[in-house]
Protein backbone atom coordinates (compact mmCIF):
# COMPACT_ATOMS: atom_id res chain seq x y z
CA UNK A 1 0.00 0.00 0.00
CA UNK A 2 1.51 3.53 -0.73
CA UNK A 3 1.41 6.08 1.33
CA UNK A 4 0.14 9.35 -0.22
CA UNK A 5 0.90 12.80 1.55
CA UNK A 6 -2.81 15.06 2.25
CA UNK A 7 -2.70 18.10 0.87
CA UNK A 8 -5.67 20.04 2.20
CA UNK A 9 -5.14 23.12 0.14
CA UNK A 10 -3.65 21.10 -2.93
CA UNK A 11 -6.64 22.41 -4.88
CA UNK A 12 -6.68 26.07 -4.11
CA UNK A 13 -2.72 26.56 -4.95
CA UNK A 14 -3.44 24.58 -8.36
CA UNK A 15 -6.55 26.92 -8.98
CA UNK A 16 -4.17 30.05 -8.61
CA UNK A 17 -0.84 28.32 -10.55
CA UNK A 18 -0.20 30.02 -13.44
CA UNK A 19 -0.88 27.20 -16.14
CA UNK A 20 -4.17 26.98 -14.89
CA UNK A 21 -4.85 30.39 -14.21
CA UNK A 22 -2.68 33.11 -15.77
CA UNK A 23 -4.73 35.98 -15.27
CA UNK A 24 -3.84 35.62 -12.07
CA UNK A 25 -0.23 36.00 -12.18
CA UNK A 26 -0.05 38.83 -14.69
CA UNK A 27 -2.28 40.95 -11.86
CA UNK A 28 0.04 40.26 -9.44
CA UNK A 29 3.17 40.86 -11.52
CA UNK A 30 2.32 44.50 -13.42
CA UNK A 31 1.71 46.10 -10.43
CA UNK A 32 4.62 44.51 -8.19
CA UNK A 33 6.91 46.92 -6.17
CA UNK A 34 10.11 46.63 -4.72
CA UNK A 35 10.48 48.58 -1.58
CA UNK A 36 13.88 49.06 0.34
CA UNK A 37 15.56 51.61 2.51
CA UNK A 38 19.03 53.00 1.60
CA UNK A 39 21.24 55.50 2.59
CA UNK A 40 18.59 57.33 4.96
CA UNK A 41 15.78 56.92 1.78
CA UNK A 42 13.11 54.43 1.31
CA UNK A 43 13.10 53.58 -2.34
CA UNK A 44 10.03 52.34 -4.58
CA UNK A 45 10.88 50.49 -7.98
CA UNK A 46 7.98 49.40 -10.02
CA UNK A 47 7.91 48.09 -13.61
CA UNK A 48 5.60 50.18 -15.92
CA UNK A 49 6.55 49.30 -19.47
CA UNK A 50 4.63 50.60 -22.56
CA UNK A 51 3.18 54.08 -20.24
CA UNK A 52 4.35 57.19 -20.80
CA UNK A 53 5.29 59.15 -18.17
CA UNK A 54 2.82 61.77 -18.12
CA UNK A 55 0.53 59.05 -17.93
CA UNK A 56 1.34 57.73 -14.34
CA UNK A 57 0.38 59.90 -11.27
CA UNK A 58 2.71 59.64 -8.25
CA UNK A 59 0.30 60.78 -4.33
CA UNK A 60 1.81 59.93 -1.27
CA UNK A 61 -0.45 59.98 1.93
CA UNK A 62 -0.16 59.18 5.16
CA UNK A 63 2.49 57.12 5.14
CA UNK A 64 1.06 55.47 2.03
CA UNK A 65 2.56 55.46 -1.44
CA UNK A 66 -0.02 55.59 -4.49
CA UNK A 67 1.27 55.30 -7.69
CA UNK A 68 -1.55 55.15 -10.88
CA UNK A 69 -2.45 55.70 -14.27
CA UNK A 70 -3.48 54.04 -17.33
CA UNK A 71 -2.11 52.00 -20.19
CA UNK A 72 -3.36 52.87 -22.93
CA UNK A 73 -5.99 50.73 -25.94
CA UNK A 74 -4.37 50.60 -29.42
CA UNK A 75 -6.54 52.53 -31.80
CA UNK A 76 -7.46 49.56 -34.75
CA UNK A 77 -7.67 46.11 -33.31
CA UNK A 78 -10.72 44.65 -34.99
CA UNK A 79 -8.65 44.51 -38.05
CA UNK A 80 -5.92 41.93 -36.59
CA UNK A 81 -6.76 38.60 -35.96
CA UNK A 82 -5.19 37.59 -32.38
CA UNK A 83 -4.17 34.81 -31.25
CA UNK A 84 -3.43 35.81 -27.75
CA UNK A 85 -4.37 38.99 -25.75
CA UNK A 86 -2.93 39.40 -22.62
CA UNK A 87 -1.45 42.89 -22.40
CA UNK A 88 -3.92 44.48 -19.51
CA UNK A 89 -4.92 47.81 -20.77
CA UNK A 90 -6.67 50.60 -19.25
CA UNK A 91 -6.79 52.25 -15.93
CA UNK A 92 -4.41 50.56 -12.54
CA UNK A 93 -3.68 51.98 -9.25
CA UNK A 94 -1.49 50.47 -6.56
CA UNK A 95 -0.52 51.62 -2.74
CA UNK A 96 1.85 50.42 -0.55
CA UNK A 97 1.84 51.34 3.32
CA UNK A 98 5.42 52.67 3.75
CA UNK A 99 7.35 51.27 7.17
CA UNK A 100 8.61 54.72 8.43
CA UNK A 101 7.39 58.36 7.98
CA UNK A 102 8.82 60.11 4.47
CA UNK A 103 8.95 64.41 3.82
CA UNK A 104 6.67 64.15 1.03
CA UNK A 105 8.03 67.91 0.04
CA UNK A 106 11.38 66.01 -0.52
CA UNK A 107 10.45 63.24 -2.51
CA UNK A 108 11.91 62.72 -6.06
CA UNK A 109 10.43 60.22 -8.93
CA UNK A 110 12.71 59.25 -12.16
CA UNK A 111 11.05 56.67 -15.00
CA UNK A 112 13.27 55.45 -17.41
CA UNK A 113 13.27 52.75 -19.50
CA UNK A 114 9.78 51.32 -18.20
CA UNK A 115 11.13 51.58 -14.42
CA UNK A 116 9.84 53.75 -12.00
CA UNK A 117 11.92 54.51 -9.01
CA UNK A 118 10.62 56.69 -6.22
CA UNK A 119 13.32 57.98 -3.54
CA UNK A 120 11.40 59.31 -0.45
CA UNK A 121 13.69 60.77 2.62
CA UNK A 122 12.99 59.24 5.97
CA UNK A 123 11.90 61.41 9.05
CA UNK A 124 14.11 60.78 11.71
CA UNK A 125 12.28 59.98 14.82
CA UNK A 126 8.71 60.23 12.80
CA UNK A 127 7.93 56.70 13.84
CA UNK A 128 8.55 57.12 17.54
CA UNK A 129 4.52 57.66 18.26
CA UNK A 130 4.85 55.99 21.78
CA UNK A 131 2.58 57.54 24.07
CA UNK A 132 2.39 56.83 28.11
CA UNK A 133 -1.09 56.58 29.21
CA UNK A 134 -1.30 57.20 33.01
CA UNK A 135 -3.21 54.20 34.66
CA UNK A 136 -5.71 54.58 37.20
CA UNK A 137 -5.86 52.51 40.04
Amino acid sequence: MNIVQWKPFGDLDRFFDERTFPAFARFGGDLAVDLYEDDGNIIAKMNLPGIKPEEIDIALEDDTLTVSGRREEEKKTEDKDYYSKEIRRGSFSRSVSLPRSVDAAETEARYDNGVLIVTMPVIEGANERTVKIPLQA
